[in-house]
């Protein structure tokens, strides 16, 4: 691969040792408040690094395939690229986005479970040929625009969680398989392999069993069809946190030892996207009005309430929100817990209070009720873990102004990339010392990706 984009429109902080990540925060901050208070992202991408690493000590020889949609910001793509790993992809921009970067298209899958026709041509054209399907009409259009596609038979699984629908609405049944086979044959299409997934918040790790056995079941199946399957994409749910990954190891291991032998021939991959990223950025939000507001509006319906009346009660609205970082929220999958950034003494009244996005929208709520100190107009909040979401996408709220990205690595996560052979000399052209000594400011190479 080529590297690094040449004209890419940032840089990384390489960070000594006297220096750390909330310095940088605590910096930025101050720049932001003398010079416009614009909400800001701050990405460590040396946790990247070492979830790479953890990966490959924990999942091994399992391939990760990133899915771009998580966070297509250029920094992440290009050292997870940089760190061999694949991508997934759910369009043309996305496949263009990798391409740029030089990757091969054997390195690159096209996973929207609804395609649209132009871009299953333009994947024919770049060269993309591995992509999922779980139904005849995809897989006639697909057969019609892309003759030499290889298909991945997307499965459901048996999750019986809140993502079940979801899990049921992507993926068909093994019954089906079957009626898929023969309609690929008739059209001269290849299937190669198989993809479930299994959602991130399932609890019960017997789906990842159930979910690999049918996975051998459709393998068996395509045998009496004469297709030559190589391919097991496990898909993503993976939190981050390396105590759930080994949980996923130890189910799964014995069963691929089985099912899906290395003499077998067949490549192992998932798609680890909220895994790499979530932990990487944080996130600084600053408050732009508050209110004070009844006590009984923030509460949820059936909450009793127990507290004094005398109590104020606020709400706050911020510089970012659902149209924005906070997008999640509209799907329920984002906790977000507010920080304070501003010291604040250990006995300070708490007040309860709501977060607000900057749309004044009813759905753009981020925090329905928390417990802060009271807090001022110009003050600053922070959100850790998010990585994983909008960042690199256009918002929908027409006036909302995409918050900064400010890049990081510390020295250590850099002499492990040296050690891994694979920091070059254009690699290092996008890297600046960033001294514990010293303030940082936008204007001292301290670039910035909007």
């Amino acid at each position: 691969m080529k590297g690094f984009l040449e004209d890419a429109n940032y840089s990384i902080g390489l960070l000594d040792e006297g220096a750390t990540l909330a310095d940088v925060i605590d910096n930025c901050i101050y720049e932001h408040t003398h010079t416009g208070k614009r909400a800001f992202y701050v990405g460590d991408l040396g946790k990247l690094v070492k979830k790479n690493i953890q990966w490959h000590n924990v999942m091994a020889p399992i391939k990760p395939f990133y899915p771009v949609r998580c966070n297509s910001t250029p920094g992440v793509l290009e050292i997870l690229g940089t760190l061999g790993v694949g991508f997934a992809c759910s369009s043309k921009s996305e496949m263009a986005l990798v391409q740029d970067l030089g990757i091969s298209p054997e390195n690159i899958i096209y996973t929207n479970p609804c395609k649209q026709a132009s871009q299953i041509k333009y994947a024919a054209k770049a060269g993309i040929n591995v992509m999922t399907c779980d139904n005849d009409i995809e897989l006639k259009k697909i057969a019609r625009n892309h003759p030499n596609s290889k298909l991945l038979l997307h499965i459901a699984t048996e999750d019986n969680t809140a993502d079940e629908e979801m899990n049921m609405k992507f993926g068909t049944t093994l019954k089906n398989c079957r009626h898929l086979m023969e309609c690929a044959k008739e059209l001269g299409v290849q299937i190669i392999g198989v993809k479930f997934h299994v959602s991130g918040s399932c609890k019960e790790l017997q789906t990842y069993i159930h979910a690999i056995s049918d996975a051998r079941c459709v393998f068996d199946m395509a045998e009496e069809f004469g297709f030559k399957m190589n391919m097991l994409d496990i898909g993503g749910g993976f939190t981050g946190s390396e105590l759930q990954l080994e949980e996923v190891n130890h189910v799964i291991r014995p069963l691929l030892d089985v099912y899906f032998p290395k003499e077998s021939g067949v490549n192992v991959i998932a798609e680890p996207g909220f895994y790499y990223v979530s932990s990487a950025f944080t996130l600084a939000v600053n408050i732009i009005a508050k209110k004070t507001v009844e006590y009984d509006k923030l509460l949820p319906s059936g909450v009793e309430q127990t507290r004094n009346d005398d109590e104020p009660v606020f709400t706050y609205y911020i510089n970012d929100g659902v149209y924005g970082s906070f997008a999640s929220k509209l799907s329920e999958k984002l906790n977000a817990i507010p920080e304070v950034h501003k010291k604040y003494k250990e006995d300070e009244p708490l007040f309860a209070s709501s977060l607000w996005g900057p749309s004044c929208d009813e759905l753009d709520q981020i925090v329905e009720n928390c417990l802060l100190p009271e807090l001022s107009v110009g003050d600053w909040l922070i959100f850790d873990n998010m990585g994983s979401g909008t960042l690199g996408e256009q918002s929908t709220f027409n006036d909302y102004q995409r918050p900064l990205i400010y890049y990081m690595m510390s020295f250590s996560d850099w002499d492990e990339m040296q050690d891994a052979g694979i920091a070059s000399d254009t690699l290092m052209k996008n890297f600046f010392f960033v001294p514990s000594c010293i303030q940082l400011s936008p204007e001292d190479r301290f670039s910035t990706a909007a």
